[in-house]
């Protein structure tokens, strides 16, 4: 299969959102506090900093981009702001990959029909 043929059975819709999405969780550290907001829920800096070697100010950087893309979210509770990851745009990049798999799936078949002849 040529680059050009590949190329256009790749689902174009999402492609640009997810692009995002894939390039923000592409950073160590912003895919852990999304592990650790998927395992404890909502939390604040402060305690998503607890441990770590990570300042609250790198922590807050990290934040806003996952923000940026949709894949968290803050509100305000008292004096702390607390951060929650959002699902849906992960579940809809997951799709979009279950999409290409497929695709693959079904063209490693093809091979193999082929090859087994």
């Amino acid at each position: 299969m040529s680059g050009k043929q590949l190329k256009a059975r790749v689902p174009r819709r999402g492609l640009e959102k997810n692009a995002l999405i894939f390039a923000a969780l592409g950073d160590q550290t912003r895919l852990h506090l999304v592990a650790r907001l998927s395992a404890d829920g909502p939390m604040s800096i402060a305690r998503l900093t607890e441990g770590g070697a990570v300042t609250r100010q790198a922590v807050t950087k990290h934040l806003q981009v996952l923000a940026n893309v949709g894949l968290a979210g803050s509100s305000r509770l008292g004096r702390e702001r607390v951060w929650e990851l959002e699902p849906e745009p992960l579940d809809a990049a997951r799709r979009w990959l279950d999409g290409i798999s497929a695709q693959w799936d079904a063209a490693l078949d093809r091979l193999k029909k082929l090859v087994e002849g």
